[in-house]
């Protein structure tokens, strides 16, 4: 393969590629503009490229579209409304007992949130719709769907997060956003069988995918990030 010299200067490049990284959020509310599956399948091929341990690329991946994806949604936004005491995650994303600064960071997204949509802190009702639309894909006609080995170790899923970066990523530069959703896995009893996934997979999280509905409120949500003092120290000579 002869590899062509690219026709943006290195200052270009970084520019694109941070428009990129620091335009990504997670989107809650879109267009049900359709997407092509030759864009989806580019797009995966162009994030394939993340790096992972050894190249063992652990990551795997079921795309939903039209049929599939409306009977998925049916099948467990009726488990969210009627039955979620009999479901829950197969593995712990959250620790168990919170402290800050960690609970403050969550309560400060969840209420920034909530306030946008007018749901106070006694709508119980209405967190549970709200929370419900993540089974939704939240208006996207499109939906990911990440698993790996249960047999692998945290390496993997290190590796795997990666890859789901390198998608969100590779989304923006497509004009398209995402949001990644790990509440997709308290329903693994439903999603696995819809989709064929054996036991032997764990359902890490789902994605939405789509373009962004500009007019949704909930889409005003701009989420803090720490200043670079407060998560990094240089080691540095010069």
């Amino acid at each position: 393969m002869t590899n062509h010299p690219s026709p943006l200067t290195p200052t270009d490049e970084a520019a694109i590629v941070d428009f990129a990284l620091t335009s990504r959020r997670s989107v809650r509310a879109f267009l049900p503009t359709p997407i092509a599956r030759a864009e989806v399948e580019a797009l995966l091929q162009v994030a394939a490229r993340a790096p992972s341990g050894t190249n063992i690329q652990p990551w795997k991946v079921h795309v939903v579209q039209g049929a599939k994806r409306d009977e998925l949604v049916k099948a467990v936004q009726h488990a969210h409304y009627t039955e979620p005491q009999n479901h829950q995650t197969e593995y712990a994303y959250y620790p168990t007992k919170w402290r800050e600064p960690y609970l403050g960071r969550r309560r400060k997204i969840g209420w920034d949130m909530y306030g946008l949509l007018g749901i106070g802190k006694a709508d119980k009702d209405k967190m549970h719709q709200q929370h419900g639309d993540n089974y939704g894909f939240f208006g996207a006609p499109v939906g990911l769907m990440f698993t790996v080995d249960a047999d692998m170790e945290k390496g993997s899923w290190l590796d795997s997060g990666m890859f789901l970066q390198n998608i969100m990523t590779a989304a923006r530069g497509r004009g398209l956003h995402t949001c990644p959703q790990q509440a997709w896995s308290s329903y693994y009893k439903i999603v696995k069988p819809l989709l064929g996934i054996p036991e032997s997979e764990t359902l890490m999280c789902g994605m939405a995918l789509g373009y962004e509905d500009a007019n949704a409120p909930i889409n005003r949500l701009v989420t803090v990030r720490e200043p670079l003092d407060a998560f990094a120290q240089f080691h540095w000579s010069d």
